[in-house]
């Protein structure tokens, strides 16, 4: 179908929060879409509640994981089975605004845009606004982006029908990270739509919360998934821990900023 839309979500004990991401997609104004609900293995109702979801409407797909293997997994798998223009991510837990998909298919195509992201804010795990609006450079490049990821996974789109389908590194957590680099590789800038058209939930529980891992994970993708020597490797680490502590300085804490994505195990 002509500027379709594929929603790429992945689902890993979700069961609370996945009706109101739903039903944010759901409520759309753009009606041009389908929802790629991949679950990954969840030990709750998660599966069940997506199903439900996919007999209720045509457009929502589900599929399960035989065995857990992490969001990035699960996104490709998402990938695979897409059939749209655009691919756009949204995980279980967070938010998309009603215009978010009409504005951005929008921007994109009115400019010849072929990645695209957006500013997005902040609330806790209750659902509570916490008065944040995450706000990226208006232009990313691929040496932009290796010094800290700028974008949140829940605003970013591209175009498959130009870039053909992309798909995540399977490393457990950094795989959207790895994604827009690798798009970056392909093109020279990814171009943002200055408006808060996303929510992003803060949950205690994400798996992005446990520092010396993402450390780690980051280690992984530049120096495995993106080749770098070791010593510009190293820089890069150690840009990215600087802007995070920067980024939690600014927010009061030092919680990892919500922009560096990867929630789920």
């Amino acid at each position: 179908m002509e500027d379709l839309v594929s929603i790429i979500t992945p689902v890993y004990n979700c069961e609370a929060f996945l009706p109101e991401a739903a039903r944010s997609v759901l409520e759309q104004t753009w009606s041009n879409w389908e929802c790629l609900i991949v679950d990954d293995c969840s030990g709750d109702g998660s599966f069940d509640l997506a199903k439900s979801l996919e007999e209720k409407d045509a457009r929502i797909r589900a599929a399960r994981l035989e065995t857990n293997m992490g969001p990035g997994a699960a996104r490709n798998r998402a990938i695979g089975m897409a059939k749209g223009r655009f691919i756009a991510f949204l995980d279980c837990d967070d938010l998309w605004k009603p215009e978010k998909l009409e504005k951005q298919v929008d921007f994109m195509i009115e400019r010849g845009i072929t990645f695209s992201y957006s500013y997005y804010d902040v609330i806790d795990e209750n659902g509570t606004p916490l008065g944040r609006t995450v706000r990226p450079p208006l232009e990313l490049t691929y040496r932009d982006m290796l010094r800290k990821n700028h974008i949140g996974c829940l605003t970013a789109m591209y175009d498959a029908s130009a870039l053909g389908k992309i798909f995540m590194p399977l490393l457990r957590k950094r795989q959207d990270y790895g994604l827009w680099l690798d798009i970056l590789k392909r093109v020279e800038f990814a171009h943002c739509l200055p408006e808060a058209l996303a929510v992003y939930r803060l949950r205690g529980s994400s798996i992005s919360s446990n520092k010396m891992d993402l450390v780690k994970y980051n280690w992984k993708l530049f120096r495995e998934v993106e080749g770098l020597p070791f010593f510009s490797s190293l820089r890069c680490l150690l840009w990215n821990i600087g802007y995070r502590m920067l980024d939690g300085a600014r927010s009061g804490s030092m919680q990892e900023p919500p922009a560096q994505g990867g929630k789920r195990s």
